[in-house]
């Protein structure tokens, strides 16, 4: 475990832990490590949830299709992130959407009862990774409300410049690489593929932004 130190140490569930008690925690916590081809269902749609996933290295899509088999993309989760948290902490008996591999990605699983329970050990740190859990759930909650403001605009031309202003304001610049190739930014908004590449042309010709590929900067 100790050669994921690194990004372990910038995920937000290991907030204010120091690198010996977190090495230690890992094993308190029974942590295990695997591998993702690209495309692989890391956790199927209707499944139970137990574990919390940590992203060690690539990047995983959070995926939900409806039932005519129309899909969104609700997030990209990269690496150092966390996800599937909330599920965990409610053991759903069926969560009601699937997180699939992006790429060739490494993946740290940790079981919710092994964090939401103290151990009899009665290790220090595993207040503050209660804390750490909690005030994730918090922010994430506040990008879930950040989706719906996007996705609840009338036209794909206020859906993505919706998304774009929200993403140019949340890194503090006009330049921006976004974690979706054309399909997967429609598939997040939710608006047709044809129609968002054509709206994009549009905005580029009245000077509004400019783009190639899923680089983006408002103008």
């Amino acid at each position: 475990m100790k050669k994921y130190l690194e990004i372990l140490k910038k995920c937000p569930l290991f907030y204010d832990i120091d690198d010996a008690d977190l090495l230690r925690m890992l094993t308190c916590l029974g942590a295990k490590v695997d591998v993702f081809d690209k495309k692989y269902t890391v956790f199927a749609e209707g499944s139970k949830a137990k574990y919390i996933g940590i992203v060690l290295s690539g990047s995983v899509q959070i995926i939900q299709t409806d039932y005519y088999g129309n899909r969104s993309i609700l997030g990209n989760i990269g690496a150092g992130d966390l996800f599937a948290e909330a599920f965990a902490v409610m053991q759903m008996q069926a969560i009601p959407l699937s997180v699939v591999a992006n790429e060739l990605s490494e993946i740290m699983f940790i079981d919710c009862e092994h964090i939401i329970h103290t151990c009899k050990n009665g290790c220090g740190f595993h207040q503050q990774l209660i804390f750490n859990l909690m005030k994730d759930l918090a922010e994430k909650t506040v990008m879930f409300q950040q989706k719906i403001e996007v996705t609840s605009k009338r036209t794909t031309r206020e859906k993505l410049l919706t998304y774009l202003s929200l993403t140019a304001k949340r890194m503090g610049k006009s330049s921006f690489t976004v974690p979706y190739d054309r399909q997967e930014l429609a598939d997040y908004l939710e608006v047709d593929r044809t129609g968002l590449s054509a709206e994009i042309s549009k905005l580029k010709a009245e000077g509004i932004l400019e783009s190639r590929k899923n680089e983006f900067r408002l103008l």
